[in-house]
């Protein structure tokens, strides 16, 4: 769920200056479009509209290349887009998914800057996240997580002093176990092999505590449980997003639906940067042609279906695709992107007759539900004719292995009793509609040993470039590695072409924003 972008209330921070708490890395706004002519020289082809492949265009437009992104979808946005549903409440814009993000990713504020959208994804002032456990004698039980001024670790003490699902004992051993996690480097790559369930094994945890805080915010970033993920990943996630500034993990979201912000205003930035997107285009093969140059088939194209040729040829798509296009030659070993696994993530909708939810939203322990977020304004469901008090629920369950084949009625039969349970307002509401979104390869799966098989941006073969969250930027499947994986792929191409350019986010090159030669 939390596609950092793989979190998600307040007015938006000035663009100008970092927002209250600060970010992992001071980020101004994105650079804007050279005045005047372009030089035009050099063109560039990016295959995916996804964040990856439309942060890559966007930097390489940016830069002075002539640009042409291909996409086989309608629309650009990748898994983070937006539909219409006609539901007896209305015409609804239904995101497919949850997609929420941190202060601390960089390279994500960068992109919703870069497009004019930061405004429709405001950051929480302060992190807040209130946690129901409905398992309690005397009905649910409340607790939050919440952040205070004070500096790391300390921003995060009163909160776990107080919180209500570990007992004294198990919240002593957690600010242990935190403290440890600080002190591993992400980056080291014995820690890619060690799963994170037995680390904190190891470290005191009890599987109480497992459920009720390290899975909480693990499941939703990782998708993965503690089982499943790679200690590497895990502490990027929590030293990054927990121990790194003190408002490094607040959350911000979309308040309008994704496709306004990854395709309406994402296109008008490609339009504006003088990209030409085609749209329903499908790429069939790339080829090298014999003067250097890149050639790719398309099926689709509004021309006549001629292939599209350019100097630097970026693939921002899955790794099975990417895999299925790479020319012979490009890796050393390609079998390795087909042994990247993935992982589902399952959102499901209920519209209520009346408000149930008082809260933006909230995350649920002991229970099957994980988290519930309040998206009656941004579906449009707020002002629809005849909605009245109605309230829209998305219910988000991320490594939902075990669910994401259900039929409909088993999936409506399992969790509105367990909202029930959560939510007591509900017991009285009816159901005005219900539906489920699926991905089933919504991430990679960030299992120990995944990092060994992500490669970098660049290839063996001049002028190609991967770019995608499932390659090697560190981070988990995010809506920040995408952005990321196409910032470094373009970078990579332009200091390979010796074009001057403008590096925007500090963690991607270190110090502030510069010119590159």
């Amino acid at each position: 769920m939390w596609r950092c972008a793989g979190w998600p209330v307040s007015t938006p921070a000035p663009s100008s200056a970092a927002a209250p708490g600060g970010r992992c890395d001071p980020l101004g706004p994105g650079p804007a479009p050279p005045a005047g002519p372009r030089p035009r020289g050099r063109a560039a082809l990016v295959i995916g509209g996804g964040l990856a492949g439309t942060a890559a265009a966007l930097a390489l437009a940016d830069a002075g290349l002539r640009v042409t992104l291909v996409e086989g979808r309608p629309r650009l946005g990748g898994l983070a887009f937006s539909f219409h549903r006609s539901s007896p409440a209305g015409v609804l814009s239904v995101d497919n998914g949850q997609h929420v993000y941190l202060r601390c990713c960089d390279a994500y504020q960068w992109f919703l800057e870069r497009v004019g959208a930061a405004r429709l994804a405001p950051l929480q002032g302060r992190l807040d996240v209130p946690v129901l456990d409905a398992r309690g004698r005397s009905g649910r039980r409340l607790g939050r997580l919440r952040r205070t001024a004070l500096p790391v670790p300390l921003h995060l003490s009163a909160s776990l002093a107080t919180y209500p699902h570990l007992s004294l004992a198990e919240r002593a051993q957690v600010g242990r176990a935190a403290l440890a996690l600080g002190r591993l480097d992400p980056r080291d790559p014995e820690l890619d092999g060690v799963d994170f369930a037995g680390w904190l094994r190891r470290h005191g945890q009890s599987p109480r505590a497992v459920e009720a805080l390290w899975d909480l915010v693990g499941v939703a970033t990782l998708n993965a449980t503690a089982s499943n993920a790679s200690l590497g990943l895990a502490a990027m996630v929590f030293k990054t997003g927990l121990l790194s500034r003190p408002g490094a993990a607040d959350i911000g979201w979309a308040r309008a639906p994704l496709g306004e912000l990854h395709h309406t205003h994402a296109r008008r930035a490609l339009d504006a940067a003088g990209v030409t997107t085609e749209l329903r285009t499908r790429v069939t093969g790339v080829t090298r042609t014999p003067e250097g140059r890149w050639s790719a088939a398309t099926a689709g194209r509004p021309a006549d279906g001629s292939p599209v040729e350019a100097d630097v040829l970026v693939l921002a798509v899955p790794q099975r695709e990417a895999h299925a296009l790479l020319p012979d030659g490009a890796l050393k070993e390609p079998g390795r992107l087909l042994r990247i696994g993935s992982a589902p993530i399952l959102n499901l909708h209920v519209i209520y007759d009346r408000t149930v939810l008082r809260r933006p939203f909230f995350a649920a322990i002991g229970s099957p539900v994980q988290w519930v977020f309040d998206r009656t304004d941004a579906s449009g469901l707020r002002d629809a004719p005849g909605a009245g008090d109605s309230q829209y629920l998305a219910v988000s369950q991320s490594a939902a292995y075990d669910d994401i084949d259900r039929p409909v009625a088993e999936l409506r039969a399992r969790y509105l009793p367990e909202l029930e349970r959560l939510l007591p307002v509900a017991r009285g509401a009816r159901v005005r509609d219900f539906f489920v979104t699926r991905e089933r390869t919504a991430t990679f799966a960030p299992v120990p040993g995944v990092g060994l098989l992500r490669p970098s941006a660049p290839t063996d073969a001049p002028g190609l470039y991967l770019a995608g969250a499932w390659t090697a930027t560190g981070w988990p499947a995010t809506m920040e590695g995408a952005v990321r994986s196409g910032l470094s792929a373009a970078r990579t191409a332009l200091t390979d072409l010796g074009r001057p350019h403008v590096n925007p986010l500090p963690a991607l090159g270190g110090g502030t924003p510069k010119e590159v030669a």
